[in-house]
């Protein structure tokens, strides 16, 4: 029951009482019933007020919400220390690589014919052994820095 019902509830106690309003007692009961219809109605048109503050703050979250990805999103986008290279968006000055996607390389043991891929870190170690039949393989990054520098051009 809400709080209108409830006083409806006392008004019509009161009205089947038959107290006579023109008694003190009456005129006081009668004030009372008449000041707690206007609280409810009050209480009523507060809990309406909230409900919409609730939806606009609700609405004003989400739009904070949306403008902090705009503003803050390149902050954690960057996976270097602070790189100068033209394809970052990052303000950095490191001279790393700046691009999410590792490289790849795709390598055929000359003993077997299996084809291996290898990652950066790998090329950089300078050799591995084939993981099929074990002979030892050896990459000349002079050779790969070569072409890197002619795709460059």
């Amino acid at each position: 029951m809400t709080t209108s019902e409830k006083v409806a509830y006392l008004k019509g106690l009161a009205e089947g009482m038959e107290i006579d309003k023109d008694t003190k007692e009456g005129k006081l009961i009668g004030v009372i019933i008449d000041i707690l219809e206007d609280m409810a109605l009050d209480i009523e048109d507060l809990g309406e007020n909230v409900l919409e503050f609730s939806e606009a703050l609700d609405a004003i979250s989400d739009d904070l919400a949306e403008v902090e990805e705009v503003v803050f999103e390149d902050e954690d986008d960057c996976c270097c220390c602070d790189c100068d290279d033209d394809d970052c968006d990052c303000d950095c000055d490191c001279d790393c690589c700046c691009d999410d996607e590792p490289l790849f390389f795709e390598v055929k043991c000359p003993a077997c014919g299996n084809e291996i891929t290898i990652d950066e870190d790998v090329l950089e170690l300078g050799g591995i052994e084939c993981p099929n039949c074990g002979e030892s393989l050896e990459f000349d990054l002079d050779s790969i820095e070569d072409i890197e520098e002619e795709d460059e051009d």
